[in-house]
């Protein structure tokens, strides 16, 4: 019987209308995942106005959302690992899309906060079956260049949030930019027709003929017959028992941990800087349509910088890229606290983003490789719920800076911090951890 290697047709796959189809409607769930999040930080004014809070309570209601997320990213990784990224992946979608969309009816900060936590916990489940899904069938030559335009989508949300909040706030109030949390639904139908779970899952779970269906999409230069043998690459080991267990097993025990305190601090700063940049920008003099612009300016940079890294990334190495640039968005965050023209602010708060929401999205791209395909999800998952709870110390961290009445050097300094943190874990991670049958190792660049 001919057996044949999925790894490889996968890896030697040339991108085609699969890999497009699959581009496009994970940007666009992406974008909607991102939107939902941040849109909260378009009307902090204006609920700490209508429903008088104070910072620190609009703080915690944002990091009750960051907190469903921690939930969701680990608990749906875990579970995708286990029953597959497909399902889980539209669970996810439904819960952010629907509980985001019921913030416009809340009667007041409590079920708005309860809200806010359900939905959390469907952006949380995203993330981690996005980026694997496109690992799992991104052509080699292409891993980090896809997820990196999916992690751009990131920043298209945090854009679209921006000018929904400008355009659509003076006109129907604050509640109308929630109305548009309910898009994504309209994507569920496409994702149960042309979404697969990861090829590895397939095999494991004895679905072959769906297995050969989908590598024929991926790869339609392989013959494939049904007396065929599938086999998977010795880098994605075996089953695992216990998918978390397996995080630490074969000398990847000090690059979890230190790709799990980079994504606290990374998490951490920007999380924060999402949620309070309008609010900061605004306490220093500038208009609140100005202040909302300086986040749209964050996000653009923030897709610019992304592909350019990711360009660089699979050039160079992740890992050479991430550390410089986070050093980078530490000195670019400290430089926002100085008052300057607004040309040079815009620079600065573009290269922020670059530097932050940029370096942060190719971090994905490095977990998503470092990590075999069985226990992807759960790995992502874990990253991004650790990450998390950085997230929900984040915009209380910042609500509680502001209740001091700080001046802005040094709120800006104290979110600039994580970044060097983020710079040192990262720099610790080892790149040699897997084994390969012939190498006896694998090198992750």
């Amino acid at each position: 019987m001919a057996k044949i290697n999925i790894t490889d047709v996968v890896n030697e796959g040339k991108f085609n209308r699969f890999h497009l189809r699959l581009l496009i409607c994970c940007c666009i769930i992406i974008v909607f995942d991102m939107f939902d999040l941040v849109i909260y930080g378009s009307v902090i004014p204006i609920l700490m106005k209508e429903w008088s809070i104070s910072p620190v309570q609009a703080g915690a209601i944002g990091s009750y959302g960051f907190f469903g997320m921690m939930l969701g990213a680990i608990f749906f990784g875990v579970l995708a690992d286990k029953f597959g990224r497909k399902n889980i992946l539209i669970l996810s979608v439904v819960l952010f899309s629907i509980f985001t969309f019921l913030c416009a009816f809340a009667p007041g900060p409590l079920m708005f906060s309860i809200f806010r936590f359900i939905a959390g916990i469907g952006i949380g489940g995203v993330l981690p079956n996005v980026i694997a899904i496109m690992t799992d069938y991104a052509p080699k030559h292409l891993h980090n260049t896809m997820v990196s335009i999916v992690m751009c989508a990131f920043s298209v949300g945090g854009i679209l949030a921006g000018l929904v909040g400008i355009y659509f706030i003076p006109l129907m109030g604050w509640k109308s930019v929630y109305w548009v949390a309910a898009i994504p639904l309209l994507l569920i139908p496409f994702v149960v027709k042309y979404f697969h779970d990861s090829p590895a899952i397939l095999l494991v779970k004895g679905r072959k003929d769906e297995l050969r269906l989908v590598l024929s999409k991926v790869n339609d230069k392989v013959s494939l017959t049904s007396d065929m043998e599938f086999v998977i690459s010795t880098e994605t080991e075996k089953n695992p028992n216990s998918p978390v267990i397996a995080l630490f097993k074969n000398n990847r025990a000090l690059g979890t941990v230190m790709i799990w305190v980079a994504f606290f601090m990374c998490l951490l700063m920007i999380n924060g800087i999402s949620t309070w940049l309008p609010n900061l920008m605004f306490s220093a003099g500038y208009a609140l349509s100005s202040s909302l612009s300086f986040m749209i300016v964050l996000n653009i940079g923030a897709i610019v910088g992304t592909l350019i890294l990711g360009g660089l990334a699979d050039k160079y190495g992740v890992k050479k890229v991430l550390v410089p640039m986070f050093i980078m968005a530490a000195v670019s965050l400290t430089l926002l606290g100085f008052k300057t023209n607004m040309t040079i602010l815009y620079l600065i708060v573009f290269i922020a983003g670059a530097c932050t929401m940029g370096a942060q999205n190719i971090s994905y791209a490095f977990v998503s490789q470092y990590y075999p395909s069985l226990i992807r999800s759960t790995a992502i998952g874990f990253a991004s719920g650790i990450g998390r709870i950085g997230g929900i110390i984040g915009p209380t961290f910042g609500g509680f800076l502001v209740s001091l009445n700080l001046s802005a050097q040094m709120n800006f300094l104290s979110f600039a911090i994580p970044g060097i943190i983020a710079a040192i874990a990262f720099s610790l991670v080892p790149l040699r951890h897997a084994y390969d049958k012939k190498t006896k190792e694998i090198d992750i660049a």
